[in-house]
């Protein structure tokens, strides 16, 4: 009886052994499969901000080179520098889309593929590629505000943010743009 006492106990103490190194490799497994998942979240976050950063700066320069255009502000630059700027600013869109293309779920890539079109339409207009009124002006500037946050949505989304910000304050808000100017005699 002593032998079957002393293997119970040898017993015990391997499946003991045993369980305990399972369950730190699992623990550390966990661990490392964690710190990965996070470690890519904030890059996907870093792409994703920066995206949205060159998108705003390249709409933006768009904006500045048609009111220069149309007479709508004086600026000391040239169109020409101002065309070199909206060149620059999309070539810095480029760069950060081809990030997020890299880091993005589909859902991000296709908004940003949307967004994309939309900043461009503005730059098309911009740089009179294409024509059109003021009115269709602001209506492409609508647009892309409207795929703007639906890249922040994607973004969340893909992110693992909870809260919806597609509700009916925040779409009422829309897009604020100045009054139309009148000319007055």
């Amino acid at each position: 009886m002593d032998i079957v006492g002393q293997l119970v106990t040898i017993a015990a103490v391997l499946l003991g052994g045993l369980t305990t190194h399972f369950t730190n490799h699992r623990m550390e497994r966990q661990r490392t499969q964690y710190t990965m998942l996070t470690r890519w979240d904030d890059r996907k976050l870093d792409a994703y901000a920066e995206y949205i950063d060159r998108v705003r700066t390249y709409i933006y320069s768009s904006v500045i080179l048609y009111e220069v255009r149309k007479g709508m502000r004086s600026t000391q630059r040239t169109e020409h520098d101002l065309e070199l700027e909206l060149g620059d600013g999309d070539h810095a869109r480029g760069r950060a889309f081809e990030r997020v293309m890299l880091l993005a779920e589909d859902g991000v890539i296709e908004a940003a593929h949307r967004l994309n079109a939309a900043a461009a339409a503005i730059d098309w207009r911009a740089r009179g590629t294409t024509g059109g009124t003021l009115d269709e002006w602001r209506e492409l500037h609508k647009t892309a505000f409207m795929a703007i946050n639906g890249f922040h949505e994607a973004a969340r989304d893909d992110l693992g943010v909870s809260g919806n910000f597609h509700g009916e304050e925040h779409g009422s808000r829309d897009l604020l743009l100045p009054p139309e100017r009148r000319e007055t005699d």
